[in-house]
């Protein structure tokens, strides 16, 4: 049963903080619950008093950080930047979180923990979809996306290439986390939905945004 992470029990919460550092360093595999209760200088019967076996310690991190994210993109910025710098906003955090992207930790949920991966995987593109597709309304009515695009065909679209772009040996994991990776990605899917107003917007503000993620 996953848990609710808002009002969490914050030993708990500082388990799953500390674990998710674990599992990013070493990947999930390579960590043994032996290795948590040591590097947390807990016992194994603390962990086990909120996680019922690696599996659910597992699961429960990767919500967590999930949560987490979540946090961010859901945090009530809309009334306060338009939908471009919003975006951008977004891609900042995950251009962040890029930076300690451990690929051992997709391959090891694959492998390990299949029905496990099937439950993230939904969870992360419903919200990945949601998120895109908001985006992509707010700049319709704000004149600065094109006013004819399909919202809900291009957020599917946007998902279905993170998705497989992280599934696929096409790239090295260096050039994967790399800056030119991103700032390629996030001008590709711009330039594809950008209005007139709206390219001369980013164009205006490009140095600008591009100064804060270098």
């Amino acid at each position: 049963m996953f848990y609710v992470y808002l009002h969490m029990n914050p030993k708990a919460q500082y388990i799953l903080e500390q674990v998710g550092r674990l599992y990013h360093r070493y990947g999930i595999k390579s960590v043994t619950m032996d290795d948590v209760a040591k590097q947390l200088g807990i016992s194994k019967k603390t962990i086990y008093e909120f996680f019922n076996d690696k599996e659910d310690l597992v699961g429960q991190v990767l919500l967590f950080e999930h949560e987490h994210h979540c946090g961010f993109l859901n945090t009530g910025h809309e009334g306060n930047i338009n939908a471009i710098e919003r975006l951008f906003e977004v891609y900042k955090m995950i251009n962040a979180m890029f930076k300690d992207y451990n690929p051992s930790m997709d391959y090891d949920i694959r492998k390990y923990y299949p029905t496990l991966f099937v439950k993230i995987r939904e969870i992360r593109r419903k919200s990945m979809f949601e998120s895109v597709y908001k985006n992509l309304n707010q700049g319709k009515k704000e004149g600065l996306y094109r006013s004819d695009l399909n919202a809900r065909i291009i957020a599917k679209i946007h998902v279905f290439m993170v998705e497989n772009l992280f599934g696929s040996d096409m790239y090295t994991p260096e050039e994967l986390t790399s800056f030119k990776m991103f700032h390629e990605i996030f001008v590709y899917h711009l330039y594809g939905i950008l209005s007139q107003e709206g390219c001369s917007f980013f164009e205006k503000n490009f140095d600008k945004f591009k100064a804060t993620l270098s």
